[in-house]
């Protein structure tokens, strides 16, 4: 029997490194879109990437950092600390770094939902990662 509602807990340990080096902490997923913890440790730079298929929503629930992105139209970096929400759509380049004291985390929606390693891709960033 097929149950209609998902529950997840935040995992103590990360499910997966994503391809841009971030802890991943696996959260909800529906037909349409999933959920993931992102957190990048004190200090560190992530690896610059873009996604092939999908956009996310990120919201930060922790830390200080910075985050890069860059279309065919646009290019900025803006401070990320908690309470902002930024977009990634199809195909940005973007790049991320925790500045604070403490690891900044995000929770980002994916959609359509993750589909494996292979949709990330390098691309050139603007900080040397870690």
């Amino acid at each position: 029997m097929a149950h209609d509602f998902i529950t997840r807990h935040l995992a103590e340990k990360p499910d997966a490194i994503a391809p841009d080096g971030s802890e991943v902490r696996l959260l909800a997923v529906t037909p349409r879109g999933s959920m993931a913890h992102f957190e990048l440790p004190v200090g560190k730079v992530s690896a610059a990437v873009a996604h092939r298929t999908v956009e996310e929503v990120w919201f930060f629930t922790s830390g200080q950092g910075r985050f890069w992105r860059k279309t065919n139209n646009a290019e900025a970096t803006v401070d990320v600390r908690p309470g902002v929400s930024i977009s990634i759509p199809v195909g940005c380049h973007f790049q991320f770094r925790c500045d604070g004291e403490e690891p900044l985390e995000a929770v980002g929606v994916t959609m359509p939902p993750w589909p494996g390693m292979d949709e990330a891709f390098a691309v050139t960033g603007i900080w040397k990662a870690d």
